[in-house]
């Protein structure tokens, strides 16, 4: 099951970060991720409810989902002003360094040991994001592209944030743990468009863009909770390994919808990450 929620992830994300972009674009940051995370947590809220008592139960609960939180926050807004100055192709390889950061943190405090195996097919995806990902293959490098420090700064601390979410869910719940960062984010962007006046934007937000703001709201959530439940069942390493292959999708999306030219080594990074995906997927379901 963690295998098939991290493969759920991968999609969601994929697809969701496609969507990100335009929303990030014709709404802004805030807005955009406002609307993601109200929806979270209006919607997860039956569903948590009757378990918000796990929140106590355990010592690290509580100060792990603030802390999940406050980093969240800071990364989504990085990420989102990275997706909406720079190009896809561009940012999203950057992206793909959450996977060592999420890894070495989860060795490192969660005592998480991966097969030298596990370590070469996640070694061999980030290969294969990079290359699907990039539209030459000096572009991965991307020094003077906008919003590449922004994106830099954006993987460190989602790195951080996947860590932190596989801590979490194992502490409360994948879905305790969704509700209560999104109910944060949702609490502090809110109150900053408001401290702006501009909180009463969104009515004319959702009425000319309905279907966008519905379809990036659950998508993004429905990844987060795929991640999250992922990593009750496998390790934080290769769950984040696998969900993380939303880069090449992302790429691709941009690639097909911008109508730009899918290239030799995007074509052969796009092979390596799925047979990277479906071996790392069988390895650790043995």
């Amino acid at each position: 099951m963690g295998i098939l929620f991290a493969c759920i992830a991968l999609v969601s994300w994929g697809v969701g970060d496609f969507l990100i972009q335009r929303s990030a674009r014709r709404f802004g940051d805030l807005f955009a991720l406002f609307y993601i995370t109200a929806f979270c947590s209006i919607a997860l809220f039956p569903f948590v409810f009757r378990d918000l008592g796990t929140l106590f139960l355990t010592q690290d609960g509580l100060p792990v989902l603030l802390l999940a939180s406050v980093v969240l926050l800071f990364a989504s807004l990085l990420e989102f002003e990275a997706l909406r100055v720079g190009k896809m192709s561009v940012i999203e390889p950057i992206y793909a360094f959450e996977v060592p950061v999420a890894a070495m943190l989860a060795a490192t405090f969660m005592n998480e040991r991966l097969s030298m195996a596990q370590y070469a097919l996640i070694g061999s995806l980030l290969v294969g994001i990079l290359l699907v990902s990039a539209r030459s293959r000096a572009g991965t490098l991307a020094r003077f592209e906008k919003g590449v420090i922004v994106a830099i700064l954006a993987t460190i601390t989602m790195g951080a944030v996947n860590f932190l979410f596989g801590y979490g869910a194992r502490e409360t719940s994948p879905l305790v743990i969704n509700w209560f960062t999104s109910l944060f984010l949702a609490i502090v962007c809110g109150a900053a468009l408001l401290w702006q006046s501009r909180f009463g934007e969104m009515i004319g937000h959702f009425r000319r863009s309905k279907s966008l703001i519905l379809g990036v709201s659950f998508l993004d959530n429905l990844a987060w909770v795929a991640y999250a439940a992922s990593m009750v069942s496998i390790p934080v390493g290769v769950a984040t390994g696998i969900s993380e292959s939303y880069i090449a999708l992302a790429a691709a999306l941009g690639i097909v919808f911008n109508r730009e030219r899918l290239q030799r080594h995007q074509w052969a990074g796009l092979a390596l990450c799925v047979v990277s995906v479906v071996l790392l997927a069988v390895i650790t379901d043995r």
